[in-house]
Parts: structure tokens; C-alpha cells; sequence
């Protein structure tokens, strides 16, 4: 039987293990720290009462306890904050990185040889703090946010079009945030690329509500974030690992010269099965896409210069 483990029980991370459990995809041990005593365990326990509901023998544990999740076949980690108002960039960085070095640490003693997926924000760079942390093969080490990026995308267009979501396609590069970067070019319904589909205003209009498509719910909500979509995404991931479906999604991966970038975890094309990245897949891109896929992995090669200096003043 499949384990994974998601370290975090918030409303992603909680989410996360409804999903991968109601899709009888694996067993879900659900860690949150101690001082969260109950959380993991109140919310595993209602999601074992629904199992009979669901039509699942999907186990839950919640635990604060990381030898719980020894040898774990996957490790999520959706722990760490929301910037809160008068937080500084730098303030979230420095909270958030030194969350997800210690549940590295921890979680990869207990699980040396697991698939980690990582969404925590900012996530490209947290994904890089993962890998370094861990010291696993960076195809080991996987950020989540180019799945939701393009669901989001898929979504607009499938609104916009008034056409079934199950036929619209869209691919969403960059790192995860303002410098995202929607390929319409890539993006079609059943085949039929949305710029024939559509004005180049109204595909420019949906690239930046997909830009924004996190910020747009923050709004809505007033307190809190998305947790549907992302828990989602993730679930996509595991199950695409764990069945070794070889599914082709755009996720945060460590760029070892393909695209002409280096050292640096940048959604980009993945071919995900049993070994986490199987391939990155290299489009042909514009002048134009490779400026702005450049211009994203510059703005996160900045923040990881930035956390790793706040690490070190720690």
C-alpha cells in the first residue's frame, strides 16, 4: 500500500489528503506540529468518518509525531504562513524558509527515499530550499504551482468560451507569481488553439486574470486563500507518481541548462511517473516567451539569493 505523507494541516494540506484518500489513490498520514496538538488528528478522524460516504478503505492518520510518517512514498509540504498586513516580503521568506528547512530535515530522515512536492509559497523558491535541504536528486524535488497556473487558465477559457472545462488544455510556464507566463499558442479546445478561438485582447485579459487567480480569491475570501484548486493540483501530482501515469504537467523543476536556464526551480514542462520528473520537455518558444520565462527565473534567482542571506542571519 501507498503512503503519503502531507505535513501541514491547514485548509491546502487537509485538502490535499481529502482528495488523495477520496481517489483511492494512497493511505494519508496528515503531520502538524505540536503546538497544533488535535488539528492533524480532529480533521483525519472526520475524514475517516466519511470514508463510508465516499465509497473508500483509504487510511488517515493525523500525528504530530514525524516517525509516523516513516517511509512515506511521497511527502507534501504545504506548511508554512500567509503573509499577513504589514508582513514585508522579506519577513515571509525568512518565516517560511525556516519552516520548510526543518520539515525537510525532518520528514527526510523518517523517508530518504520519498517524492517530495513541495507548495508552500513562494514556492519555486521553497522547492529550491527542499532540494538543498534534503540533498535528493532534484528530480525528487517538485513544486506544485504550474498545475494550478494552468487549471486556473483552463478555467478562464472554458468561461469565456462557454465549452466544457473536460476539453480545454492550457499550459502555464514561469515561476508562480506576477512573472507567470500563459502560452496561448500552447493552449487550445480539443485541439483548437484558443487564438482562433478568441481576440488577442480577451486571451491577454485571461492571462492576467490567471496572473492574479490567487490574489482574486484572497479578495473574495477577506481572510484565507485558495485551498480547492491547490489541494487538487497536488493530488494530480501524487497520483500521476504513484501510477506512474507519466502525465505531462507544467511543474516547478530544477532547470539544468534546458531553456538556457541553470540552478534554478522554474515551472517548466514535466513528465511525472514513478520516478518524480521522468523528462522536461523543451517547447520552441518566441523571442518574446523566452524573455519573459527568463525575466520569472531572474526575479526567483533574486528571492533565493535573498532567503539564502536571511538563512545565514538567522
Amino acid at each position: 500500500m501507498s503512503k503519503v505523507t502531507v505535513v501541514g494541516a491547514g485548509y491546502v494540506g487537509s485538502t490535499v489528503a481529502q482528495y488523495v484518500a477520496e481517489k483511492d489513490i494512497s493511505d494519508v498520514v496528515l503531520v502538524e506540529i505540536d503546538a497544533l496538538e488535535g488539528v492533524a488528528q480532529g480533521k483525519s478522524l472526520d475524514l475517516m468518518q466519511a470514508a463510508p460516504i465516499n465509497g473508500h478503505s483509504r487510511s488517515l492518520k493525523g500525528t504530530s509525531d514525524y516517525a509516523n510518517s516513516k517511509n512515506s512514498d511521497i511527502v507534501v509540504i504545504t506548511a508554512g504562513i500567509a503573509r499577513k498586513p504589514g508582513m514585508t516580503r522579506e519577513d515571509l521568506l525568512r518565516t517560511n524558509a525556516k519552516i520548510v528547512q526543518e520539515v525537510a530535515e525532518k520528514a527526510v530522515k523518517q523517508s530518504p527515499d520519498a517524492i517530495f512536492i513541495v507548495v508552500t509559497n513562494p514556492l519555486d523558491v521553497m522547492t529550491y530550499l527542499a532540494q538543498k535541504t534534503t540533498k535528493l536528486d532534484p528530480s525528487k524535488v517538485i513544486g506544485m504551482a504550474g498545475v494550478l497556473d494552468s487549471a486556473r487558465f483552463q478555467a478562464f477559457i472554458s468561461m469565456e468560451l462557454n465549452v466544457s472545462c473536460e476539453d480545454v488544455r492550457a499550459m502555464v510556464l514561469g515561476g508562480h507569481g506576477d512573472l507567470m507566463v500563459p502560452l496561448p499558442r500552447y493552449s487550445s479546445v480539443n485541439g483548437i488553439p484558443i487564438t482562433e478561438l478568441m481576440a488577442k485582447d480577451r486571451v491577454d485579459a485571461l492571462g492576467a486574470r490567471t496572473r492574479d487567480g490567487g490574489a482574486e480569491i484572497v479578495g473574495l475570501l477577506k481572510t484565507g486563500s485558495a485551498y480547492y484548486a491547490p489541494g487538487a493540483s497536488v493530488s494530480q501530482m501524487v497520483e500521476a507518481i504513484l501510477r506512474d501515469k507519466h502525465r505531462l504537467l507544467p511543474c516547478a523543476v530544477m532547470a539544468q541548462g534546458q531553456y538556457g536556464l541553470n540552478d534554478v526551480y522554474i515551472g517548466l514542462p514535466t513528465v511525472l511517473g514513478k520516478n518524480g520528473v521522468e523528462k522536461i520537455v523543451e517547447l520552441k518558444l518566441t523571442d518574446e516567451e523566452s524573455a519573459l520565462l527568463k525575466k520569472s527565473a531572474d526575479s526567483i534567482k533574486e528571492n533565493i539569493n535573498l532567503m539564502n542571506q536571511l538563512l545565514v542571519a538567522v
